[in-house]
């Protein structure tokens, strides 16, 4: 059965990804944006594009008239965005869930993160950094909606965006295992979920098969790529005075310091759970897994 999916952040990182499996599976999707002309050039010719502004709750409302289902993958963490943080990412969702619940649209899925909890982040001293994720948890668990939180690891990305010229250098270190995960796996699950009823009320976590140290994915890399990579730590407290020093001028990097103190301090139980996670994914979802090996070897093993 083909349904009218419409997918707010739909050109954002992750979200390119759910229209893309999507579109694939032939159900027709809308994407919300500002800029029709760049949204196309990103989402492609098969995608409905309703050129407007999430921050604005009466595109909001023209924006889901005729939908089955709403996927919610918004984020505003860029440079650009960074200080709409608040309007698209909190005031945004709760809009969409209002305007949803007067329009008959039921299902509705919510890319959250991995695992969001109050009492860690407080002891980091950087409750902020989860403050509006969970609340809008809280108001999708007050609601009568036919929800689904997903909770999102990282991408494997996050690896790469650290390894230059033969050194992974880690503000901190990455001493601790994170999970990761493909972002098109992350599209290829948010699509079913989408098309499923019976998920509602559920939160799971998306992870790939295991969760990794920076350490490890240096040697990883060293092995499959045959070139060694060292890992090389930095003081977390640069980065937290480079932060201070451009706070004036945009809060990006303050905001990049907090998720760094996270990473390098990310629950060891929930990183042993991840197999378990991953497993579940399986049970649920009919994909076959991108793993970080597979990452690998496409990005940094030369083709024949």
């Amino acid at each position: 059965m083909v349904k009218k999916i419409i997918v707010f952040g739909g050109t954002g990182y992750y979200g390119r990804t759910v229209v893309t499996a999507l579109v694939a599976r032939g159900q027709m999707v809308r994407v919300v944006s500002r800029n029709a002309e760049g949204a196309r050039a990103v989402v492609g010719s098969d995608v409905d594009i309703f050129e407007g502004d999430v921050t604005h709750t009466g595109d909001i409302s023209k924006a889901l008239q005729g939908m089955d289902v709403i996927v919610i993958c918004l984020a505003a963490m860029s440079v650009k965005l960074i200080r709409k943080m608040k309007a698209i990412e909190r005031d945004a969702v709760l809009n969409i869930m209002f305007e949803a619940k007067k329009l008959n649209i039921s299902r509705l899925i919510y890319m959250s993160g991995y695992e969001m909890r109050a009492d860690l982040l407080d002891e980091l001293k950087i409750p902020e950094f989860g403050a509006i994720k969970i609340e809008v948890e809280a108001a999708l668990h007050a609601s009568d909606l036919n929800w689904t939180i997903l909770g999102d690891a990282p991408a494997f990305d996050l690896f790469f965006a650290f390894l230059r010229g033969g050194k992974m250098t880690v503000p901190g270190g990455g001493l601790k295992a994170i999970p990761t995960i493909s972002a098109e796996d992350v599209g290829e699950i948010t699509a079913q979920t989408a098309l499923r009823e019976d998920l509602g009320g559920q939160r799971i976590r998306l992870t790939g098969p295991r969760a990794y140290t920076f350490p490890e994915v240096a040697e990883l890399v060293s092995e499959i790529t045959g070139v060694t990579v060292r890992h090389l730590s930095i003081p977390l407290t640069a980065v937290r005075v480079v932060s201070a020093l451009l706070y004036p001028f945009t809060p990006f990097p303050r905001y990049l310091y907090k998720s760094l103190i996270l990473l390098n301090n990310f629950p060891s139980d929930l990183a042993d759970e991840v197999p378990r996670d991953h497993q579940k994914l399986l049970d649920l979802f009919d994909y076959k897994p991108r793993t970080l090996e597979i990452e690998i070897e496409s990005r940094l093993c030369p083709k024949d």
